[in-house]
């Protein structure tokens, strides 16, 4: 009888490392557009559909108007930063050879409502400050997770995004 094992962290390296190499081969393929289409659905809901996925939904909570049918953008952006370094983390662990036993990466931010409400037209509209908290159990040694830590936030696409200026275009159809 043959067994298959699954993948260390359920992560297919080889996958990232084939592409790595192809990367390395014909550096344009490194140059990838990503997308998302977001349709209003009446009040403060909407939803954005993202490749071949179901559709996800946004709503703001009561207190600021919405039917709180689902997170708000600014919790997907929370969200969206921990998702990428989870992604990270996995993916780093698994080429280091460390076992995850368990990872949750807590998020939380601070943003002021006045500009968002019309209140301050000069302030800041978004989040303050990020604060990032990340519980990892796993095989590695102290110094083992201080390299993986900084692997991973050296190299997270979202946190990158939201460290820097990123121009930013919006156009009115």
């Amino acid at each position: 009888m043959t067994t298959t094992t699954a993948p260390a962290n359920d992560v297919d390296i080889q996958a990232v490392a084939g592409l790595a190499g192809k990367i390395q081969e014909e550096p344009t393929v490194a140059e990838t557009t990503w997308r998302a289409q977001v349709t209003w659905d009446r009040g403060f809901r909407s939803h954005a559909d993202i490749r071949d996925f179901a559709p996800i939904t946004s709503d703001e909570p009561a207190s600021l108007g919405g039917t709180d049918t689902g997170p708000n953008p600014v919790e997907q952006l929370l969200g969206a930063l921990g998702n990428c370094l989870a992604v990270g983390y996995a993916a780093n662990a698994t080429a280091a050879g460390i076992t995850i036993e368990d990872l949750r990466i807590d998020l939380e931010g601070d943003l002021n409502l006045h500009t968002f409400l019309g209140l301050d037209p000069d302030g800041n509209a978004g989040y303050e400050q990020l604060r990032v908290r990340v519980h990892l159990d796993s095989d590695a040694t102290p110094d083992q997770l201080r390299e993986l830590h900084q692997t991973v936030t050296g190299t997270s696409p979202v946190g990158h995004t939201l460290s820097r200026a990123v121009p930013l275009s919006i156009e009115l159809a």
